[in-house]
């Protein structure tokens, strides 16, 4: 039930918000009665390869409805049946001018093959799966793709963080929804915080939870956890990975080197530490005192989204019905 009232809440969310389409973003006049604007419109036909988690189908439907863009939707095999039963509830719920053929649902694998050699005909794909699916989208298609392909998401708690602070973002970070893209992966801790009381009250926590404690070279010979096997590696469980730093801008070097350019953040009362890490983390969404699990549509008020890119080429992040 809350599920399905969350839902329904980012769909009424996209209903309740100004036309996207034929807006005016911007308006020159170049030169005497010579005007210039720069308009939104759609994008054309998307196809969206997701998880088995069917509550994607209705953000993505929504979005796509509420941006007039026609859709094609493969979900994953274990959720064929709620697939199905989602597409017909939505399509019926379309008004008759608009078409219920403006979003369809691709029911096997086979098909995406062919699907993905329609350069001339789908204009975006987005995939929503494991780092295999994306990679394997990616290097068979020429029409662009529009995703990330790890989640390898860190936080780095400064010398100067409050502690209790720093154990509930840690908290919510890693146990609110392991599976996430947006849950962390990798706690990198100042080396002025090793064996401090704060410290393992935060590492008790987790294990407590149930979370396995991979060390990072350094920690691994500190704490004695037993060693992790990559420095990128996106458990998308109850695990993560703990490593100690020098400081900020060897937390920030770490993240460049085995990040994802997906979500990091930085818990520190040190304003400085905090700007340094803001400005200079190259990732989608850099979180200052909070857990990366806000990196997420309807926590960034987009009603839903189609997926988060951590591209550099127009949309970055959470994606929702404006880009």
């Amino acid at each position: 039930p809350g599920k399905i009232a969350s839902l329904a809440k980012s769909v009424r969310t996209l209903a309740n918000m100004d036309d996207p389409i034929n807006e005016i973003l911007k308006r020159t006049e170049v030169a005497d009665g010579l005007v210039l604007e720069k308009t939104s419109c759609p994008l054309g036909v998307l196809l969206i390869v997701f998880e088995s988690r069917p509550d994607a189908l209705v953000q993505i439907a929504s979005l796509a409805i509420r941006s007039g863009n026609g859709l094609l939707l493969k979900g994953g095999k274990e959720a064929m049946r709620s697939n199905a039963i989602l597409h017909k509830v939505i399509t019926n719920a379309i008004p008759d001018n608009v078409g219920e053929k403006l979003i369809g649902l691709v029911t096997t694998r086979d098909e995406i093959a062919d699907l993905l050699k329609l350069d001339d005909v789908i204009d975006l794909v987005i995939p929503r799966g494991s780092n295999k699916l994306v990679a394997q989208i990616k290097a068979t298609t020429k029409i662009p793709v529009l995703g990330h392909a790890d989640g390898v998401c860190h936080v780095y708690i400064d010398k100067l963080a409050d502690m209790d602070m720093a154990k509930r973002i840690v908290m919510d970070a890693k146990i609110d929804y392991p599976a996430a893209c947006n849950a962390m992966e990798t706690l990198l801790v100042h080396k002025d915080l090793a064996k401090t009381p704060e410290l393992d009250d935060i590492l008790v926590a987790l294990k407590t939870e149930g979370v396995s404690i991979y060390g990072g070279p350094v920690a691994h010979k500190i704490l004695g956890y037993p060693k992790a096997g990559s420095l990128h590696l996106e458990y998308s469980s109850m695990a993560c990975t703990v490593e100690f730093v020098d400081d900020v801008h060897s937390a920030i070097d770490h993240i460049h080197r085995y990040g994802s350019a997906h979500t990091d953040c930085v818990v520190t009362t040190d304003d400085k530490v905090a700007e340094t890490f803001l400005r200079q983390v190259d990732s989608a969404a850099v979180v200052y005192n909070a857990s990366t699990r806000f990196s997420d549509g309807a926590r960034f008020g987009l009603g839903a989204e189609v997926g988060i890119s951590t591209g550099r080429i127009h949309a970055r992040g959470p994606v929702g019905v404006e880009g």
